[in-house]
């Protein structure tokens, strides 16, 4: 009788512990799908995906709005392609990281090991240097962002590389896109194998990341969105740009649940080792002692209640986007919008405190 009175108590509590859980999580789901209801509608964001995991599974994934005004395609977080913009940067870190495993890449070595006749500069600057923004790279100027003239990624080099350094490499932070198409070059040097055809193989083939693709405009790429900006707060289509020659970047299509994939590899690193992962989120100083809060090519922060956090924006023609990675909590949110120039911070504040805090 009292093995029997136990056996039901146990069975008792571990149901109510279940149930009460079940209530939490739907608790959660709901203020996430309200939060980023409110989101859409403030922004004036025709469509959206995001998609949420913990402990490695989907914990949440939803698609908002639409991909295409014009026929309302709706969007599928599992199919629908963005432009993920700068997140582009740190699909390209991990392959870095690949090489150095391969022995095929040296952070600390400079740029010239890998590109010997890339134009001589003033002062010798390093791999981790132009992954870190340290290394005095020029970002874009004037129309360039805009541009939609078709090159090869060696041919986008010609945009900058006769221009001189902005600052002596290590003595400050700049921002740059250009500084990862001379990354992507190095890749193909380094490998003796296209930039593009590595990635494949190196990084989305074995993450599965089946829907992550070059955003190449002469290809037909089913399930793309369209691109919208907003003009006198209204809503347009985004001009027409190429970003093939700087895919390493800011020029990759992907879903939100493809990049739930690639997030958690940077909690358990499957396809590089752990301690060259490492690497990528050591963050860089200057010369002055600075914190850059940036390793290569990821940003390293913390939450308000100091929460350890991995992170990285993209902001493209027609795509406003985040990927935020929480490794002690083992959460992965990505969102992907398809409109130019969204503010995104409150919104990542909010879901933090949903989720996070």
């Amino acid at each position: 009788m009292k093995k029997t009175f136990l056996y039901f108590a146990t069975v008792l509590l571990y149901s109510s512990t279940t149930l009460y859980a079940q209530i939490n999580e739907n608790k959660k789901k709901q203020k996430v799908q309200t939060l980023s209801e409110k989101f859409l509608a403030e922004n004036k964001i025709p469509g959206m995906a995001i998609s949420i995991s913990i402990n490695n599974k989907l914990f949440f994934s939803e698609g908002f709005g639409y991909s295409n005004l014009k026929t309302n395609e709706k969007v599928k977080p599992n199919l629908t392609k963005f432009r993920i913009a700068s997140i582009s940067k740190t699909l390209t870190a991990v392959a870095l990281a690949k090489l150095v495993d391969d022995k095929k890449l040296d952070f600390d070595a400079s740029l010239y090991t890998y590109l010997p006749n890339y134009p001589k500069k003033k002062y010798d600057f390093t791999i981790r240097q132009i992954g870190g923004h340290i290394a005095g790279i020029r970002h874009y100027k004037s129309n360039e962002f805009l541009s939609n003239k078709k090159m090869t990624i060696v041919n986008g080099l010609d945009l900058f590389k006769n221009d001189p350094l902005l600052f002596k490499p290590g003595t400050n932070y700049k921002y740059s896109t250009y500084g990862w198409n001379l990354l992507s070059v190095v890749i193909q040097n380094a490998t003796n194998k296209d930039y593009f055809s590595y990635m494949e193989d190196a990084i989305f083939f074995p993450l599965k990341m089946n829907n992550t693709i070059v955003g190449n405009p002469d290809i037909n790429i089913q399930n793309k969105t369209t691109f919208y900006i907003k003009r006198n707060n209204k809503i347009k289509v985004a001009p027409a740009v190429n970003n093939v020659f700087k895919a390493a970047g800011g020029g990759y299509l992907s879903t939100s649940e493809d990049l739930i994939k690639f997030g958690n590899e940077l909690i358990n690193p499957t396809i590089i080792l752990k301690r060259t992962f490492l690497e990528l989120v050591k963050t860089q100083k200057t010369s002055n002692q600075k914190n850059t809060k940036y390793g290569i090519g990821i940003v390293v922060s913390k939450t308000k209640n100091n929460h350890l956090k991995y992170s990285h924006s993209g902001g493209g023609v027609g795509a406003s986007t985040q990927l935020l990675v929480y490794p002690k909590q083992n959460i992965v949110i990505c969102f992907l919008t398809n409109l130019s120039g969204v503010k995104m911070k409150n919104y990542i504040n909010e879901l933090e405190q949903i989720l996070i805090e």
